[in-house]
């Protein structure tokens, strides 16, 4: 015949397993709609093409002198973006696509944002356009291709696109809502 357990281990083993169970959906919530990986991709070629499937790496740090707080910060230099959350931890960092007009260091805040298709001032249709700066006449803004495509700006073209993965696009819609600040370092 089997032991059997005396009933303050059956409401232990109850009492641990709730706590972990509750653990783990706080933990869950806390996240919310914002993106959970810290995902980082290849740095872009020259060439056209589909969107990469993005390699899961560790992520760059946040340059120095970017804020503090719930932010995008914008590297002109390693063409990179993080999204980091109100504690300074690191959400989501990827590699962009910087269109021919780049913002100046500085802050800014998103403007407007516009989520359906239209063709940007390259001739590929974007979606998911996220507004953060003007500089020379020329609207700054994050945003993907519909079709997942980067192809360089033709020479001479003026475009303040700053061009995402898909994924990331997506990730930066949800997380940079109208008025969300915009760090761009050098």
């Amino acid at each position: 015949m089997p032991a059997r357990l005396p009933s303050w281990a059956w409401v232990s083993g109850l009492t641990v397993g709730a706590i972990a169970a509750v653990t783990f959906l706080a933990v869950q919530a806390d996240q919310g709609p914002h993106p959970t990986a810290a995902a980082t991709k290849p740095a872009p070629t020259a060439s056209a093409g589909k969107d990469p499937a993005p390699k899961e790496t560790a992520p760059a740090r946040v340059p120095d002198g970017s804020g503090t707080g719930r932010r995008v910060v914008y590297s002109v230099e390693q063409k990179r973006v993080w999204l980091v959350d109100a504690s300074d931890a690191t959400r989501r960092t990827f590699t962009v696509w910087p269109g021919t007009v780049d913002p100046g260091p500085g802050s800014y805040t998103v403007s407007s944002r516009t989520e359906g298709a239209t063709t940007g001032s390259d001739g590929v249709e974007i979606e998911r356009i996220v507004y953060f700066a003007q500089r020379d006449g020329v609207s700054v803004a994050f945003s993907n291709a519909v079709d997942g495509s980067s192809p360089p700006p033709a020479s001479g073209t003026k475009t303040g696109g700053i061009r995402l993965h898909k994924a990331d696009g997506t990730a930066v819609w949800d997380f940079a809502t109208t008025g969300t600040k915009v760090t761009v370092v050098g």
